[in-house]
């Protein structure tokens, strides 16, 4: 069994004492991690020394960091075809431009507009793990994302930030 925390728009500066703690409490059990981008800058990865990462750059990122991340990718754990991108533009429709862009991926995972999701559209799997620093919409708790991949497929669930 594979355990992946998957998590987005972090929104920091820089790694600290208190993100460190959040990523070790939520992460722990996790042996991959999944950035759906605007992590602002990639110092903010080596909160997850040791575990296999997967990131990309996201609207609110700087400069060295668009540089360094791709806008999107796709990757293979256990099989199974993910696709990886922060999204842009509104929050309506972001889900179709999603799929239209990774049409025959079995995960989907995107970032931005702050609001959890974990559903099914058709075969797929679409996660926004929401926002990790409780920057979400209207006062939204901070949330993350921890999927298990299994001898009968890919379970995910949203999970709330534990308070520091």
């Amino acid at each position: 069994m594979t355990k992946i925390g998957i998590l987005s728009d972090t929104h920091i500066e820089c790694n600290s004492l208190t993100f460190t703690k959040a990523v070790k409490s939520c992460f722990n059990d996790c042996t991959i991690i999944v950035h759906a981008g605007d992590l602002t800058d990639t110092s903010i990865l080596e909160a997850f020394e040791g575990k296999e990462m997967y990131a990309v750059h996201g609207n609110m990122c700087n400069p060295h960091t668009h540089k360094v991340l791709p806008a999107h990718r796709t990757f293979t754990i256990d099989g199974y075809s993910f696709a990886l991108c922060h999204g842009a533009g509104p929050r309506h429709n972001i889900e179709d431009r999603m799929y239209d862009l990774f049409p025959l991926a079995d995960c989907i995972i995107y970032g931005h507009t702050h609001i959890p999701v974990c559903h099914k559209l058709g075969p797929t799997l679409l996660i926004n793990p929401g926002s990790f620093q409780s920057t979400g919409r209207y006062g939204a708790p901070a949330t993350f994302c921890i999927l298990t991949i299994a001898d009968n497929g890919l379970h995910a669930k949203i999970h709330e930030v534990p308070l520091q």
